[in-house]
């Protein structure tokens, strides 16, 4: 599945492509992690990490409600297990629990070889897309 590389965040994050969304409830996605994301000793920045994982969740809770929801984090939660590198990382995320107003998900982000880098769950809002888009009209 091809991701739109143009859009702005997935090309700061560093998306390759968007490899699974499951109507389940879970994404995968690919990852370049590259030195420009990294601080001392070549260890990429846990925001981004957090971030990949945090993405992969927004994906699956598209994938299950379907794309007039916008996934907005309540509260997220990310323990890292070891140091992500440059190079190909790969975000999972999936369904936890699901209701109708908030969702729980969780995620991990393993490197090329499958080995789990960093876990995180997230309580998401799963808030209406149109209702979003005009607050945001009305707020700029």
């Amino acid at each position: 599945m091809e991701s739109n590389p143009a859009e702005p965040l997935y090309k700061t994050m560093g998306l390759v492509r968007i490899v699974e969304l499951d109507k389940a409830g879970r994404a995968v996605l690919e990852y370049e992690a590259t030195a420009a994301q990294c601080h001392s000793g070549g260890v990429v920045q846990g925001g981004f990490v957090t971030g990949w994982i945090d993405a992969a969740m927004a994906h699956a809770a598209i994938a299950l409600k379907g794309k007039d929801i916008v996934p907005m984090s309540l509260e997220l939660k990310v323990s890292f297990f070891a140091p992500a590198r440059p190079g190909l990382v790969i975000a999972e995320g999936w369904v936890e629990r699901d209701g109708r107003r908030t969702g729980f998900f969780e995620g991990v982000l393993k490197d090329s070889k499958g080995n789990v880098l960093a876990k995180g769950t997230s309580t998401v809002l799963l808030a209406d897309r149109s209702k979003v888009e005009a607050a945001a009209k009305s707020a700029s």
